[in-house]
Order: structure tokens, then C-alpha cells, then sequence
């Protein structure tokens, strides 16, 4: 059995969404945990009103109120409320494919520690700039290994126990990652819809704190990111890609060079 722990801070846009597709699934017993972190909007009664009108017989539904605005201390509490030692970690503006939970289900039995994701699939986005950095980002090398598992992925029990509690970190979800051998991680066919952010400055601000998290990341657990386990990416690998995408490269080395000019905080904003 699951339980699906979904962080939200002020996301009554998306909840209703990736709920509906949550509760869509063909899994049989399935805890969902939402829990609301320092939300200035509707995101909790929103959550409560989908479980109440969609959530499946059998399956518990949980709304969490927190005060404060952290990802790490929800993604903490919703550990702490879950019942069973399979766990997913969802962003609430993703929406699952019907057969993903099963599936994730399946290939986390057994004993031996295991990560898993689906199979993310990054839908048409209404800006031409997010459209080109989108499909220039997915050939880079990370997109092209097992289980990349932006915006979800799931451990079961002696995955779990690899770290304690959620550190306060940027980047959460590479912290779970890098628990894991390359080869203890598994992808399914089974998707997920990833939507990714809206517009140049919106990628700097996404990109900027991507950047951030991966160096506190190396400051923090020099080791971890020893095990990411991606292909490099040479000279001429740049150049093949280039060269299959000339606007999607331009876009992507733009948002890179609006990085590097100028950096700024990590504070928290939507996207990638």
C-alpha cells in the first residue's frame, strides 16, 4: 500500500488537478496527504472538497495545515502522518497517468532498496521561450538517464530509511535521488504531466535556484552527487545538440548567460 505525500504552499491553481488525476487512478488502497504550508489561499479547502466528491472507496484522504512556508518541514509532516512504508512524493502541479501508482506499486516490492518515477512528459506550453527551452532541455544528458524523477518519485520502506528526516535543502528531490545507485533506480512507462514555468524571466528565476541547490547541495553532501550517475556532456555533444536545435540551444544558452550575469536569491518560485 501507498501513501502520497504532496507539498503545497498557496497552489489552489493546481491542486484540484492533480488531484483529480491522483484519484483517477486504477490502484486499489492509497493514502494521498496534502499538506498546505503557509497557503494565503484556498489550496486546503480545495483539497478537502476533491477528496470529498472524488476520492476513491478505500483510499484516505488527509489535508495538513502548516504555518510556516517550507517545503523540507511539510514534506517532514506528511512523512509523519503516512500509514504505509511505500512512499510518493508529488508536486502539486503534477497530474499522474491512471496506471503510474500501480506501477510504481509494482516495481518497489521486495526488500532491497528501491527508487522509482515515472516517465515525465513536459505538455505544450503557451510561450514560444518556454517551448524551445523545453525541448533543447529534455536532450541534455540528465533527461536521458533512468528515473530523473523531477516533480515525482517514490521509495519503499528500505529506500526510505537511507536518510531521516528531509533536510533543509533547495533541491530536495536530488537529495533523495543520490541516496540511490544508478542502478537502484527505476523508471516505468507509465507518465506524468510536468508543466514547466512561463516565460524568459520566470527560467532565469526556476534556472537560478536550480543552480543554488545544486551548490549547497556539493557544499553540504560533497559525496552524494558522486552517485548522479549522468553522462557528461562534452564539447562536441553540445555541438551535435546545437546543431539539431539551433533556436531551442539559443533559448537555453540565453537563460544560462541571464544566470551567470546575475545571481540571485533562492527564494521559492514555480517551474523548473
Amino acid at each position: 500500500m501507498l501513501s502520497v505525500i504532496i507539498p503545497a504552499s498557496n497552489e489552489a491553481g493546481y491542486i484540484g488537478t492533480c488531484l483529480r488525476h491522483l484519484c483517477g487512478s486504477d490502484a486499489a488502497v492509497v493514502q494521498v496527504i496534502v499538506v498546505a504550508n503557509d497557503c494565503q489561499d484556498a489550496t486546503a479547502r480545495f483539497a478537502r472538497e476533491i477528496f470529498a466528491e472524488h476520492l476513491p472507496e478505500g483510499w484516505i484522504g488527509t489535508v495538513l495545515e502548516l504555518a510556516q512556508g517550507s517545503k523540507p518541514t511539510a514534506l517532514n509532516a506528511g512523512d509523519a502522518a503516512a500509514l504505509h512504508p511505500l512512499r510518493l512524493y508529488l508536486d502539486a502541479d503534477v497530474s499522474v497517468s491512471p496506471g503510474l501508482l500501480s506501477a510504481l506499486m509494482a516495481v518497489l516490492g521486495g526488500e532491497a532498496p528501491r527508487y522509482a518515477s515515472g516517465t515525465p512528459v513536459i505538455p505544450r506550453a503557451q510561450s514560444a521561450v518556454t517551448r524551445a527551452y523545453a525541448r533543447f532541455w529534455q536532450t541534455l544528458p540528465f533527461n536521458q538517464t533512468a528515473a530523473p524523477g523531477y516533480g515525482l518519485f517514490a521509495v519503499n520502506a528500505a529506500g526510505r530509511a537511507r536518510w531521516g528526516a528531509f533536510p533543509t535543502l533547495i533541491a530536495d528531490d536530488t537529495f533523495v535521488r543520490v541516496q540511490f545507485e544508478p542502478q537502484e533506480r527505476v523508471q516505468v512507462a507509465d507518465t506524468y504531466l510536468w508543466p514547466m514555468t512561463e516565460g524568459f524571466a520566470a527560467l532565469v528565476r526556476v534556472r537560478r535556484r536550480q543552480d543554488a541547490g545544486g551548490r549547497e547541495l556539493q557544499t553540504l553532501y560533497p559525496g552524494l552527487l558522486a552517485r548522479e550517475g549522468k553522462p557528461a556532456l562534452t564539447m562536441a555533444g553540445l555541438l551535435r545538440l546545437a546543431l539539431a536545435d539551433p533556436p531551442g540551444f539559443a533559448t537555453y544558452a540565453a537563460v544560462s548567460l541571464a544566470v551567470r550575469l546575475k545571481r540571485g536569491g533562492a527564494e521559492f518560485t514555480r517551474g523548473r
